[in-house]
Order: structure tokens, then C-alpha cells, then sequence
């Protein structure tokens, strides 16, 4: 089964032709028990956003079934599409543990430290 459907590109709008891509797709997610619901399609950026459901949820490699599997596929298959973001996937992820914030602000901990340090006895 072809999953290009660029061909369809003059007649069919580019949510189309994503839903298209996810409907051939849909059967390998959820023979792992999860599924996937498209939410949007920004028809001026290209980017997609989707919601990973059941299993995915709790499933360690969600985000690179969605970037290296779902993202990759669309890209190819679907001329126009430029990303694709999960329902939670925030723009200006936190980054590593410990990190200040990205507006430089300190951080604080739940005690009030400025530093952000909670102290712990071991």
C-alpha cells in the first residue's frame, strides 16, 4: 500500500491529505495498543499536531515514534507539512533538570530557596 498521496495535492487540502497518511498509519500505533487523533493542521506553517492516546501515553518511546515515525512519514508523503507536535509538547520545552528558567528568573523550591535546592537527609 503506497502511502504518497502528493499526487492528490492540487485538489485535496493539506488536512486532507494528512488525514489520509494518518488513517495508513493508525493500524501500526495501535497494534501496540495506542492510537493517535489529529487536532490540527495549520495550513500556513505546515505543522501538524496530534494527541498519542492509550498507550502511548506511558510508553517511553512516544517521542520517537512521533518524531522519527509519524513526523518523518507526513513530511515525505505529504508536501506542505513542516513538523509535528504532540497535544502536550509545550514550544519552550524546560530543558535539563536544573536549568534556569528561560527568562533567567533563579529558580525557587517549594521551601522558598531561591537556588532551588531542597535539602535532603539521608
Amino acid at each position: 500500500m503506497s502511502l504518497d498521496v502528493s499526487a492528490d495535492a492540487p485538489t485535496d487540502g493539506l488536512r486532507a491529505r494528512v488525514e489520509k497518511v494518518v488513517e495508513v498509519i493508525r493500524p501500526a500505533i495501535q497494534a501496540d495498543e495506542g492510537d493517535i487523533v489529529l487536532h490540527d493542521v495549520d495550513e500556513a506553517t505546515g505543522e501538524v499536531t496530534v494527541e498519542l492516546v492509550g498507550a502511548c501515553v506511558t510508553c517511553p518511546a512516544s517521542d520517537q515514534t512521533l518524531k522519527a515515525g509519524i513526523e518523518r512519514i507526513l513530511r515525505d508523503r505529504v508536501e506542505g507539512v513542516t513538523s509535528v507536535r504532540n497535544v502536550g509538547e509545550t514550544d519552550a520545552p524546560d530543558g535539563p533538570i536544573g536549568a534556569p528558567p528561560p527568562d533567567g528568573s533563579p529558580l525557587v523550591g517549594s521551601d522558598g530557596d531561591a537556588t532551588g535546592e531542597t535539602a535532603v537527609s539521608l
